[in-house]
C-alpha cells in the first residue's frame, strides 16, 4: 500500500474544502441536488479538517466532543445551520427520542454567538428563531436545525398573544406563516435537558407516530415576569406539499432595525 505525503494530503484536503464550499454556495431550495451533500460536507470535509488541522472549514465551527457543527448559508448574511456530525436523517429519526439522545436544540441555541458576529451586533434572545423542517419540506436528508432572526410578523403575532401561551401545547388563535400552529412556552435561559423533539412527541397526540410530518420551531422569549425562555411552535406539514421556505425565519434580519414593543 502506498501512502501519500503530508503535503499531498494537505493539498487534497484543500481541494476538497474548496469543492465543499462550492457545494454550499450552490445549495438553494430551488435546485435539485443529492440529498446527502450536507452530510458529506460536514462529516467528510469539516470534521476531517478539524481533526487534522484544527480548522473546521468550510464549516464555521465543529465540536468533535459533542458531535455537532455549524454551517453558514453562503447566500444569506446570518442564516446558520446546526448539523450533527453523526448520521441522522431528520426529525423523523427515532434516535432523537431515546433517553440518552443529545439535545441538538441546545447545541443550536449555543450557536447564536455566531449569529451576533454575522449581524455585527448582539441579537436579543427574543429576536432569534430556530426551526427544523418536516420531511416533505427539506432538501437534505441530514438533520439540521436552522438558526436566524425571527420574521418580524411572527414576532409581532407572538407578542400580541403571549398571554395566551401556557406551559401545555395549545392552538394559537391566529395562524403563523399561513399555518394554524400549536404553541407552548418553555422556561429557562437555555434548553438544558428540555428537548423540543421529546416535548412534541410526548405532549401532542399522534405526534410521535408522525414526527416526519412535523415542522418544529422555537423563538427566544422574555416573559412578563422577567423570566427568559422560549415559545415552541409546531404544525403538521402535509406530505404532498413541497414548500421548503422557512417562514419563521427572516434571513434579512429586519427585526434588528425594527422597533418592537416588549413581550407581555
Amino acid at each position: 500500500m502506498r501512502f501519500r505525503s503530508a503535503h499531498g494530503l494537505g493539498l487534497g484536503l484543500v481541494a476538497a474544502t474548496l469543492f465543499a464550499a462550492g457545494l454550499l454556495m450552490a445549495m438553494t431550495p430551488e435546485t435539485a441536488r443529492p440529498a446527502s451533500e450536507l452530510w458529506w460536507v460536514v462529516h467528510d470535509v469539516c470534521v476531517t479538517d478539524q481533526r487534522l488541522f484544527r480548522v473546521p472549514a468550510p464549516c464555521i465551527y465543529v465540536n468533535l466532543r459533542q458531535g455537532w457543527a455549524v454551517v453558514k448559508d453562503t447566500r444569506a448574511r446570518t442564516h446558520l445551520l446546526m448539523v450533527p456530525t453523526r448520521r441522522i436523517s431528520g426529525i423523523e429519526s427515532a434516535s432523537l427520542l431515546t433517553p440518552n439522545a443529545p439535545n441538538y436544540w441546545q447545541y443550536a441555541w449555543s450557536a447564536r454567538r455566531f449569529l451576533g458576529r454575522l449581524a455585527g451586533r448582539p441579537v436579543p434572545r427574543e429576536d432569534i428563531a430556530l426551526l427544523i423542517n418536516a420531511v416533505a419540506g427539506r432538501t437534505q436528508n441530514q438533520l439540521h436545525i436552522h438558526l436566524d432572526c425571527v420574521a418580524p410578523d411572527i414576532a409581532r403575532s407572538l407578542r400580541d398573544h403571549m398571554g395566551e401561551i401556557g406551559e401545555a401545547w395549545r392552538t394559537l388563535p391566529v395562524s403563523l406563516g399561513g399555518h394554524p400552529v400549536l404553541v407552548r412556552r418553555l422556561y429557562g435561559e437555555d434548553f438544558g435537558d428540555q428537548d423540543p423533539f421529546k416535548l412534541l412527541a410526548e405532549g401532542v397526540p399522534d405526534a410521535r407516530a408522525h414526527m416526519g410530518d412535523q415542522v418544529l420551531g422555537a423563538v427566544g422569549a422574555v416573559f412578563a415576569d422577567g423570566r427568559p425562555g422560549f415559545v415552541l411552535i409546531a404544525h403538521a406539514f402535509p406530505p404532498h406539499a413541497v414548500d421548503p421556505r422557512e417562514q419563521l425565519l427572516d434571513h434579512a434580519c429586519k427585526i434588528l432595525s425594527a422597533t418592537m414593543a416588549p413581550a407581555v
